[in-house]
């Protein structure tokens, strides 16, 4: 039989839709911070395929989910295309910058970063060999606009106020650079498929920040240009793009970009979504993060309402966005009971 999440990616509405959490290999998991603690540091955890592997595959032995998500992390590619990157305890990653023209023509070739990421495909092999055969692969990687906001200004922003800022006073350079993070996305997601993952998912954390045209050019125009190259190259691997807080842009995003999938921040309902996405093909999520931590009947409750709202069409179940550190793992194991008893 075909697995459940990818029966959804089909578009095909199923009694209870297959579930799968945002960060579900993390902190919030004693025997994910064991095997962090292991590994020395997070770049070493990601670039360790056997380390990588065992914390992808923690979630799917507590709890069962319907996928398992590649465990490595967005910032992978532009270290890749030659950026400096290294992670700061309690702050974080940190990247040198890329400002200018000069900067953007020194990074690498997209078809040069193959070697560096090398390692990343040898964990999906690995998840590819050892996870049960109902459980579906999701490789990943950051979408181009997200990528640059952090190769811009070296950290995360609340604002991302310096890509605004390079995109508004140089708007070739700001393109050249999306354009060199699309060529090496391409590439990344392509190998990941090779290596077997079964789907991929492009995360646009910081896409709600973009208006009008930006979010024209610098969300659905990359967007639409990896998913084409990928079903080129792939035709039957489906596609999650995840525009977090796009609002009224989710509608139509699916059609515009030719993902199989859209992927909701929990900003917007689920009965909105129904109406207004889901008319277009699968959805995801959209409980809020928050509830992990909570648990409790407004849990279930919650958990429940999305699952009933979006039941009239493909979907799986998901968080808004990624599980918090601070999460209580029982409230995991309720939440996939509620939703499987809706």
């Amino acid at each position: 039989m075909t697995k459940l999440l990818l029966r959804a990616l089909a578009g095909e509405t199923l009694p209870t839709p297959p579930i799968w959490m945002m960060r579900q290999a993390g902190r919030y998991l004693p025997e994910y911070r064991a095997t962090r603690a292991q590994a020395g540091d997070f770049l070493s955890l990601c670039y360790t395929p056997d380390l990588a592997a065992e914390v992808t595959l923690q979630p799917i032995r507590r709890f069962g989910f319907d996928a398992a998500i590649l465990f490595a992390d967005i910032l992978l590619v532009p270290q890749a295309l030659g950026a400096d990157l290294w992670f700061v305890t309690g702050e974080g990653p940190r990247l040198s910058t890329v400002t200018s023209a000069t900067e953007v023509a020194r990074l690498k070739p997209a078809d040069q970063v193959h070697d560096r990421l090398a390692p990343v495909y040898e964990t999906v092999r690995i998840l590819s060999r050892e996870l049960p055969q109902e459980t579906a692969l999701i490789g990943f990687a950051g979408a181009p606009w997200t990528v640059a906001t952090y190769m811009v200004a070296g950290r995360g922003t609340p604002d991302q106020g310096p890509a605004h800022a390079l995109k508004d006073q140089d708007r070739e350079t700001f393109t050249a650079l999306i354009d060199r993070i699309t060529d090496a996305t391409i590439l990344y997601l392509s190998a990941q498929i090779e290596a077997g993952a079964e789907a991929v998912k492009l995360f646009d954390s910081w896409a709600g920040s973009l208006k009008g045209r930006d979010f024209d050019d610098f969300a659905i125009a990359p967007a639409r240009r990896i998913i084409a190259a990928l079903k080129q190259r792939h035709p039957h691997v489906p596609i999650i793009a995840f525009p977090r807080e796009a609002g009224e842009r989710y509608v139509g995003f699916a059609r515009a970009t030719g993902a199989d999938c859209v992927a909701l921040d929990n900003s917007v309902s689920a009965e909105w979504a129904a109406r207004h996405v889901q008319v277009d093909g699968c959805v995801q999520g959209n409980l809020d993060p928050r509830h992990m931590v909570t648990g409790g009947p407004d849990l279930v409750a919650e958990a429940q309402r999305i699952t009933r709202a979006l039941r009239g069409g493909p979907h799986i179940f998901n968080l808004g966005h990624g599980i918090t550190p601070d999460a209580n793992p029982d409230n995991v194991s309720a939440m996939i009971e509620a939703v499987r008893s809706a």
